[in-house]
């Protein structure tokens, strides 16, 4: 993490695509973000598009809008995420979700910055950087045939991978005490640090929700006030490399080696 924090502000002043890495959960949001604060277009908008989010067919009028008429329901002419980026960053989440009939309009807008509306005739220019996420490696995508081989080249001229949080276990309790002040401040509770035991538990514990998911439990723990209150979601669906003893009468977790 501390490389790629210093890598934050030499990738924002490039000013060139790039594609974050990564499992869900693993922060690929927050780093698209900083990016955009170091970059030269920080006064300008940051405006994410969440692609699994938007119905495909929806997709293309929600990034390059549609001009008055260009199809039923069309009562006037909209803008679309493209625009509204100009002179900012534009955030593409789950870029591999784009259907490849749609890719070549997204691969026009990167060659010359140009792109028309739907039902339009004119051409707009825009400056704006892009940046993608994708959980999936998206040269195995071009392999597959659902992602183009010259958008990929296009997009993914600079590219930071999002290391999973089973890999960076030692971080563990440093996140947890963040979110635990975060968390306290924000519902007005006093929970107090968790216990050596379920710090131990959380780095054995293999995270498929990454920082996501080690959030929303210890916001489980402040709002209810009890370690086995987030030990009994663990307990009943996941393996640790160790057993675990938890009394019913809700006093402490032990482990037994």
């Amino acid at each position: 993490m501390q490389e790629i924090r210093h890598r934050i502000p030499l990738v924002a002043q490039a000013n060139a695509p790039l594609v974050l890495y990564g499992e869900s959960g693993t922060g690929k949001d927050v780093v698209a973000q900083l990016v955009h604060q170091h970059s030269e277009s920080a006064s300008g908008p940051f405006v994410k598009v969440s692609c699994p989010a938007i119905p495909s067919g929806l997709l293309e009028s929600e990034l390059f809008g549609y001009e008055k008429g260009a199809f039923t329901g069309a009562n006037s002419s909209k803008p679309g995420r493209v625009e509204m980026a100009n002179g900012g960053t534009r955030f593409l989440d789950a870029v591999s979700e784009i259907e490849i009939s749609l890719q070549p309009k997204l691969l026009q807008l990167l060659q010359d910055g140009r792109f028309c509306r739907i039902g339009g005739f004119d051409e707009r220019a825009v400056q704006l950087r892009l940046i993608c996420a994708s959980t999936r490696d998206l040269m195995e995508e071009v392999a597959l045939g659902r992602f183009r081989e010259d958008l990929y080249f296009r997009v993914n001229v600079l590219s930071l991978r999002m290391p999973a949080l089973r890999e960076r276990v030692e971080d563990i309790p440093m996140l947890v005490d963040y979110f635990l002040q975060d968390l306290n401040r924000s519902f007005d509770r006093h929970a107090p640090p968790l216990s050596p035991t379920m710090i131990r538990v959380f780095q054995g514990y293999h995270w498929p929700g990454n920082i996501r998911e080690l959030e929303n439990l210890i916001k489980r723990y402040v709002v209810l006030g009890s370690e086995e209150a987030i030990m009994s979601e663990l307990r009943a669906m996941h393996e640790f490399p160790f057993e675990l003893e938890i009394p019913e009468d809700g006093s402490s977790i032990a482990l037994k080696e």
